[in-house]
């Protein structure tokens, strides 16, 4: 079972009483007032920490908006219940469509029906083979190259490292991967002992690092994690077999328990990604489209290594 994450955002359960009617797939016709924008916008998977902390900025951010209603539902990585909500949304004749993908390919052909169907849409976080009008996120590559060039600067380019994918055939989880392979070609010394997806989730990442504990101990002075979620189910399970002093642990986003692991001194690092940035970024791309304004076909705001010394930068 996937554990529930204890959100520093505790606005979000508020959130999703709100929305909580619409999460099977917003069935009923979202009602509007005259002249007001209505968009629909599907997240990818609402029990991830980060996840849930861009829909929440993508939400009340909407709110303060005038003319603007924004319906929220939740796809739960399922490429098909992703498929049919945006196929409500199109029924529904919405001014514009948000859309957080599950995945690179299988979630393209609901960017290309939104197309057909000529409704505005953007992309946000996440990208398909299909591109939308306008994608606000960032450049994933060069947060897989950051992570593992912390990893290769605490390692003096010497080293063992484990790799845990988040759900392969992702566009983060591609670009990451092809980032952190750029960063071993440039240090011969750093070797890949073993790479495996846990699929953004904290309790398979931790199971699947105790199964590396005893095929590997010895072998590996690093883990690189795709994200947050993942880098503290590895680290819970090294600290547990008592060799965590011996291995750096870096992850991606910046989460809220990341950031106090750091703060801690039990995680080494990670790379913040802002949530609330592309958030905000994806309303604003969303209602210049819907009123046929320019909008800027992309936005990508930049990663940060985020560590002990530049941390208070990131706390709230």
């Amino acid at each position: 079972m996937r554990p529930t994450p204890r959100l520093a955002i505790g606005s979000m359960l508020a959130v999703l009483t709100i929305f909580s009617f619409f999460l099977s797939g917003c069935k009923k016709p979202a009602e509007r007032k005259e002249g007001e924008i209505l968009i629909g916008f599907s997240s990818r998977d609402l029990s991830a920490e980060y996840t849930a902390k861009l829909s929440e900025a993508i939400v009340e951010y909407a709110k303060t908006k005038p003319g603007v209603k924004l319906v929220m539902v939740d796809a739960q990585s399922d490429v098909q219940k992703q498929f049919s909500q945006v196929e409500n949304f199109v029924a529904q004749k919405v001014d514009a469509i948000i859309l957080n993908p599950c995945e690179l390919e299988a979630s393209t052909p609901a960017v290309d029906y939104v197309k057909a169907a000529k409704i505005p849409l953007v992309l946000v976080n996440q990208v398909t083979k299909s591109a939308g009008d306008s994608y606000i996120g960032s450049n994933d590559f060069e947060a897989g190259r950051i992570a593992m060039e912390a990893i290769a600067k605490k390692l003096n380019g010497q080293g063992g490292v484990l790799m845990i994918h988040g759900i392969m055939g992702t566009s983060a989880q591609l670009q990451r991967e092809a980032g952190a392979r750029e960063v071993f070609a440039k240090y011969p010394g750093l070797k890949l002992i073993d790479q495996q997806t846990a699929s953004w989730d904290r309790a398979k990442a931790m199971a699947l690092t105790e199964n590396w504990i005893q095929a590997h101990k010895g072998k590996f002075q690093a883990v690189f994690a795709h994200n947050d979620e993942m880098a503290m189910g590895a680290l819970l399970a090294l600290e547990r077999a008592g060799i965590k002093k011996d291995v750096t642990v870096i992850g991606i986003d910046a989460i809220a328990q990341a950031l106090t692991a750091v703060k801690e001194g039990r995680l080494d690092a990670t790379v913040f990604q802002d949530a609330v940035g592309q958030g905000r970024g994806s309303v604003d791309a969303a209602i210049l489209l819907a009123r046929k304004q320019p909008c800027p076909k992309e936005n990508l705001i930049p990663f940060q290594l985020v560590t002990l010394e530049n941390l208070s930068s990131f706390l709230k």
